[in-house]
Order: structure tokens, then sequence, then C-alpha cells
């Protein structure tokens, strides 16, 4: 009989482990994976069962876990996302910190149990397959030595922190950043199917919507701190507000020991010296991945390709404009700019241009006096 002290333990005791070692070694059919026997080979599994063998399937590598993690945070509405990560003694580890829509606390646990999801209404599929079965954390806590909720305030954003171990596959080579070819007048990225490479993938496919800053715990913890130097008013700081977003934290540090502790607090384990060293000269800090591809990656081919090659080779900064927001954002416009047009007796009734070019998004509004009739434009994208 269980005693008192184990009932509700999630950890099954010594005698429960022999118990089921005995059952298992009784019978021919785990009773714990299989619901019904159906003779000849055939078995209906348990969604238990089933659930765990999905899930391990799901994750084939580290690479694997962190755009799964990535597609989480844009869901959850994050704007800025930071990936440290590194090699421990015993595997990868990774802290992903993001400014999303956050996780009550009571929800740290459940979120890796199965067909646990925010997406009830909103699953849909992207570039990389389905997202919002409810399996994509169930699959990572499965297949990783660890996955928990570091910390996690709702709509202050979540540090996650995951531990690889030495079982889970990655790439060898880590390092290389990915570089761009053209073939046929199509550019395609290039390199091994790294984390940087799957990082850099999800920035440029979700540019201007997200930007993602990836490096070491070291890097992401200077990024971090004068992130919110850069958009926290001093008068906040100096107050010391609970309430800032994890992102900005780290920017009310009093000195590199609690430096170096608010960091923990979110996942990040840096020394005294390198807070010191990032309080004093704001070194180790980094630029978002889609401002590194235009130096590393992009910078050689505008320089020596040629013109084509230099066209092709510009970040792909065209916004893609649904009819729906074309015209809410060109109402907001022509709203705006009718006490004006009163103003200098113009006539508001007008049709603006809105185009996108040379990275930059352009409107144009005729001027045109009261009385005068004008041909309709053709907002051009």
């Amino acid at each position: 009989m269980t005693s008192p002290s184990k009932l509700g333990s999630s950890q099954p005791s010594s005698s429960d482990t022999a118990l089921r070692q005995l059952i298992e070694e009784a019978c021919e059919a785990d009773p714990f994976k299989v619901e019904e026997d159906l003779g000849s080979g055939f078995v209906k599994l348990r969604s238990s069962e089933a659930e765990r063998r999905q899930a391990a399937q799901d994750i084939q590598g580290f690479e694997d876990i962190v755009i799964e993690l990535l597609r989480n945070s844009r869901d959850a509405g994050a704007k800025s996302i930071f990936i440290a990560t590194g090699k421990e003694a015993e595997g990868r580890a990774m802290t992903i910190i993001d400014d999303g829509s956050g996780i009550p606390h009571r929800m740290w646990e459940s979120i890796f149990e199965p067909r646990v999801t925010s997406k009830l209404e909103t699953a849909h599929m992207d570039k990389w397959g389905m997202h919002g079965r409810g399996m994509a954390l169930y699959s990572t806590k499965v297949n990783a030595q660890a996955a928990y909720v570091v910390a996690s305030r709702e709509g202050m954003g979540t540090s996650i922190r995951i531990l690889g171990g030495p079982s889970l596959a990655e790439k060898a080579d880590q390092s290389t950043f990915p570089r761009f070819e053209e073939t046929q007048g199509v550019m395609a990225m290039r390199g091994p199917k790294n984390i940087v490479r799957i990082c850099c993938e999800f920035a440029l496919e979700h540019r201007g919507a997200v930007s993602v800053y990836l490096g070491s715990p070291t890097q992401i913890a200077a990024t971090l701190y004068r992130f919110g130097l850069a958009t926290i008013p001093a008068f906040e700081r100096a107050f010391g507000s609970s309430e800032l977003p994890l992102v900005k934290s780290l920017s009310l540090a009093s000195g590199p020991d609690d430096l170096a502790a608010k960091a923990a607090a979110l996942g990040l384990d840096i020394s005294v010296r390198s807070a010191r060293r990032i309080m004093d000269s704001g070194s180790e800090c980094l630029d978002d991945l889609l401002t590194l591809m235009g130096k590393r990656s992009l910078a050689p081919l505008r320089a020596k390709g040629t013109p084509t090659q230099r066209r092709a080779a510009a970040l792909p900064s065209t916004m893609r404009l649904s009819p729906e927001e074309r015209s809410t954002f060109l109402e907001a416009v022509m709203e705006a700019f009718h006490p004006l047009a009163q103003a200098y007796y113009l006539s508001s009734d007008v049709k603006p241009l809105l185009k996108v070019k040379e990275g930059q998004l352009v409107i144009q509004i005729p001027l045109a006096p009261l009385g005068d009739e004008l041909e309709e434009g053709e907002a051009d994208g």
C-alpha cells in the first residue's frame, strides 16, 4: 500500500516501480502503453503513449526546439525575442526571453502537458508546419533533459530555459553564419541548418514584425541591459518599478552584483566580472539578426556583385499589406489630413497613393483646391 506521504507525489516509489516491472515482464504487451490487444500483433495504444511517441518524432534535433519556441513567442505577440545559447557540461543550453503576453504562474507547468494550447481558434499553418496543436512544449520537454519557465508575468513577457542533454542531436557546426547565393535571379539562403540559420530564417520571414537577437548569455544580458536603458526613462529606473517587462528589467540593476542576480533570475548565468564590464563599457551588445545579415551575408554581394545581384541582395523590406490593412491605414492618413485640408482650403476628398520604395513607406496626397475634381488614383504596392 502506498503510504500517506506518497499520496499526490508525481514520483513513483521503488515498490511501485518494481510492481510495474513485474507486470511488464509477465505480460506480452505493456498494459501501461496498450489500451486494447487486437490480436495478430496489433494493439491500440493508450492516448498517453501515442502522444509520447508523437512528441519524440516531432523533435529531431535541438534546432527543432529553437523554431518551436520562436513560433510560440511570435504567437504570444512578441516584438522582440532574445535567445541565449551555448554548450554546457551536459549538452546545449538555451534561454529564450520575449516581450509577449506572458504566462500566468498557475500555468507554468501545465503548458508542458500535451494538448494544452492558447490557440483554440488561431491554430494555423506556417512554413514550418501546423502550429497550435498543443504539442510543441510537450514535445520539447519529452526530448530535452529539462524544460521549464524561469520567469513570466501576464503582459510582461516570458523566459523559458531548455537543457538539451547529450542525447539531443544538433548540427556540428554552430558557428557558421548563413550566406546568400543567386540562382536564376532568386536569392537563396545557404549554409548548415544550424541554430543561427534557423533564427535568421525566422527573422527574415517576420521582418518588420519581430526582432530576433542571438548570442551567448553575456551578450544577451548586455543587450537587454542597454535595451532597457534606451527605452525606460531615468526617473522610472530610479524608482525601480517592478512592473517593467522582463526584457527591460535588467536596466534597474544598481551595480554589477545586482545585474548578475537579475540576469540569473531570467535564466542568464553571467559572472559579476562580466556584469561589471557590461555596466562600465556597454560591451557585448548585439545587433538584431536582420541587421547582422545585412552586414555579414549581403554586404559582400552588394559590394562585388552584378547590378542584378546587388538589387537582389538588398534586404527584402517590401511590406505586403493586405487590402484590409491598406484601406485601414489610408483611412487613418486621410483622417489626420482632414484638419490640414480645411485650414488651407484643400479638398480632403482625394485618393492618396501608397508605395514602398527603397525601404521607405511613401504616401502621396494630391493637394487640390476645394471644388476641383481629381481622377482617382490607384494605390500602388
